[in-house]
């Protein structure tokens, strides 16, 4: 699936996307109405000055008639008008801007819960880079749009209103005749939102796939300098780049053709109109020149908010935009399986049952099929087998990450759907072949966030799988800083670090994904050692890699496509001389001869 269609949101038509962004403005109604008070209140200041120009020209310039006490009052009010409009201005728009940040920290935090209870097919299918985008880039052309586009219009259209209530006053006549600009401005802005709201669609997509090359990139630059792939990557990004500049060049020309050049000019024709109007009336009677004035002065201010308005189209449109691509995530029916039924069971023994699974990513081919095994309280069940034979599926299905579709899974004779979720991920305890830990320090990345376990329980856990002796070793000990995913450590450190944060939890049931494959031999035997201890007493579900780590396994289940093609101990499956007697020939036919070098 191309980066395009993957990012391609589910258009909900802008007047629904538009309704659903304003309700977010719902648990906020007393500032919102605070701050249309606030915006009326400037309007109306605003719309009076020129009214008190208007009496300056005709009741004082023109007669040349100068009581110096009636100009003083006048200026007094002109000024207090003109600093009433812009203190009640500053106000409505630090109460709209507040407003907009803490709207957009609720959508924030709304976009990123939702993707925490994603399933895994979601992120299986959705490069990490999109997704950075949508929390990002998109809530903040969102937050653009609340705190520039939204009050603006909104103030704008306010005054409007009260420049078309000042023309009435004026001249009824000619005012009736300036109305038909609304209709011609909205016609304007119409064309525009249908000119532009594709090309903005593409924006936003084509940016989208810029963050995630750059995020694939980043992340895998060993690969990319070891490789030599510099010059493939500096085109395939130059590539990216060109077609983000193409569709934003087109959006340009949209904007430099639609936007202020056509308001301007319209506004233009329209104050011919009033000059020849008044022009016209001149040879018949007398023209107020004040009522000219303050028409002239209404004319320029009622295109002023329309040039607002269509400069703040722009960012109107890519919030538009954002908005549905944020929607299409937070509507994403796409959910991790959930407890099922009444029963809350809790895991007791950790008897664990595979019944008949079987089990399909795409709906179409099976990669488990049939699937059945016991592990007993305090047994460990190895499963062992080829790339792609299943082993990982097992694992994601066990630990609920995936929903069992055929077939079932038990545990302590319950179905697995039953258990609550924090009673399976408190009392089944994973370990990755790739341990990912999080910025902070060692202390924090054992606790993980949990607060009950105290510094005496995270050292006891590092003690009990052995990671206590490379610790003690680091100038801070358990505070020493931890970069992004451990990059400071080496990987038999981050793993024994993942095996403690396993352990201080105290789990029934213990999950190893190839937990030694990514380790060298002198490594191993240190983690083989702390793995035997985690093992104790508790029921293992292991994915071996290397035969050598399971040998003492309770049962050994061999997949190949999908299927158990064998199964028993290690000696068992020796004396069998089938696949497992095959692969465990091959590993340690490599291990002689890499002595023999």
């Amino acid at each position: 699936m191309s980066l395009e269609l993957m990012d391609e949101p589910i258009s909900q038509g802008q007047k629904g996307t538009f309704v659903r962004l304003v309700k977010y403005m719902g648990p906020h109604k007393g500032r919102v109405a605070l701050a249309l008070l606030l915006l009326g209140g400037a309007t109306a200041a605003d719309v009076l000055q020129p009214i008190l120009v208007k009496v300056f020209l005709d009741r004082y310039l023109i007669p040349r008639h100068f009581p110096e006490s009636h100009l003083i009052l006048l200026g007094a009010a002109y000024l207090l008008l003109v600093l009433l409009t812009a203190g009640l201005n500053v106000l409505q728009l630090l109460i709209f801007q507040t407003l907009a940040l803490d709207i957009i920290q609720t959508l924030r935090v709304e976009l990123f819960d939702k993707i925490q209870t994603l399933a895994l097919e979601f992120f299986d299918q959705t490069p990490v880079g999109v997704l950075v985008a949508r929390i990002t880039n998109d809530t903040q052309a969102i937050l653009d749009m609340f705190m520039t586009v939204m009050s603006t219009f909104v103030q704008n259209i306010v005054v409007v209103m009260g420049v078309m209530g000042g023309m009435f006053a004026l001249d009824p006549r000619l005012a009736v005749y300036c109305l038909l600009i609304i209709p011609v401005m909205g016609l304007v802005m119409w064309a525009y939102q249908k000119v532009s709201s594709p090309v903005f669609r593409i924006v936003r997509q084509r940016n989208a796939i810029i963050n995630a090359k750059l995020n694939e990139s980043l992340q895998g630059m060993a690969i990319i300098q070891a490789m030599r792939q510099e010059r493939r990557l500096r085109r395939e990004f130059g590539d990216v780049n060109e077609a983000y500049r193409q569709i934003r060049y087109r959006n340009t020309q949209i904007n430099g053709l639609m936007l202020r050049p056509l308001v301007d000019t319209i506004s233009l024709f329209a104050l011919i109109v009033v000059l020849a109007f008044y022009g016209t009336q001149s040879f018949f009677h007398h023209i107020n020149v004040g009522i000219l004035f303050a028409f002239v002065t209404y004319l320029s201010r009622l295109f002023e908010p329309f040039n607002n308005m269509m400069d703040r189209l722009n960012f109107f449109q890519q919030a538009m935009v954002s908005a549905e691509r944020v929607f299409q995530i937070l509507d994403n029916p796409s959910r991790r399986p959930e407890s099922a039924g009444d029963e809350r069971p809790s895991i007791a023994r950790g008897e664990v049952r595979f019944e008949d699974v079987s089990f399909s990513y795409d709906g179409e081919t099976d990669v488990l099929k049939h699937l059945s095994f016991v592990a007993k309280p305090g047994q460990t069940v190895a499963i062992v087998g080829h790339t792609g034979s299943g082993k990982s599926t097992t694992i994601n299905l066990l630990m609920r990450f995936y929903p069992v579709e055929r077939g079932r899974i038990t545990i302590d004779g319950h179905d697995l759907q039953s258990f609550s979720e924090d009673e399976i991920r408190a009392k089944m305890g994973l370990v990755l072949q790739d341990p990912f830990l999080f910025v902070g320090d060692i202390t924090s990345n054992v606790r993980l966030g949990n607060e009950e376990l105290d510094d005496q329980a995270v050292r006891e856990a590092a003690q009990f799988v052995q990671a206590d002796q490379f610790i003690d070793r680091l100038a801070e000990g358990y505070q020493a800083p931890i970069g992004e995913r451990g990059a400071t450590l080496s990987t038999g450190q981050r793993q024994l670090l993942s095996f403690a944060r396993t352990m201080v939890r105290q789990p029934t049931i213990l999950v190893l994904d190839e937990a030694t494959a990514s380790v060298d031999t002198e490594t191993e035997d240190q983690i083989q050692e702390s793995l035997r201890k985690m093992r104790h007493g508790r029921t293992t579900i292991a994915i071996a890699h290397r035969l050598s780590t399971i040998q003492d396994a309770d049962l050994i289940l061999v997949l190949h496509h999908g299927e158990v093609v064998e199964r028993g101990t290690h000696q068992e499956l020796l004396a069998k001389r089938g696949l497992y007697h095959k692969m465990y020939l091959l590993q340690g036919g490599l291990k002689e001869s890499a002595v023999g070098q």
